[in-house]
């Protein structure tokens, strides 16, 4: 399909476009991906290095600080609670025995220390990028 702008006003119209709230850039964290056929499904994820980044909420993911047991039917939330937490064990396996590094980071402890979040990030990247290094230098 043809462009309806000749390509002076098309790069004009380009170069006025924004991201939105893309902060990655900031703290220093680039390269990741979202929706990349892992399993679990990743919140984050950064192929090169294998490091993948959940981010569980704390009702849905049983935080053993902040979840509080329903009043109501208590035998289904119960189950569904205890499901979810077997199902992330699972994934956390499958994904370490395919070579990745598992990061879970609560709901809670993103909203009170951020900082603290993205400096266990940070370690994950630099250890995983060390370990690429050590592994070429002795396959040389």
């Amino acid at each position: 399909m043809t462009d309806i702008w000749p390509e002076r006003k098309r790069s004009k119209v380009t170069s006025l476009i924004r991201g939105k709230g893309n902060k990655e850039r900031q703290n220093k964290i680039t390269g990741w991906r979202t929706h990349l056929p892992l399993p679990g499904k990743p919140d984050f994820a950064f192929p090169k290095q294998k490091v993948a980044v959940f981010v569980d909420g704390c009702f849905w993911h049983g935080c053993p600080k902040c979840y509080t047991r329903p009043k109501t039917n208590r035998a289904f939330w119960d189950r569904k609670r205890e499901t979810n937490m077997a199902r992330d064990r699972h994934v956390t396996r499958q994904l370490r025995r395919q070579g990745w590094k598992v990061i879970r980071i609560w709901q809670h402890s993103l909203k009170k220390s951020p900082d603290a979040c993205l400096n266990r990030i940070h370690r994950a990247l630099e250890s995983a990028y060390s370990m690429s290094l050590k592994r070429l230098f002795f396959a040389l």
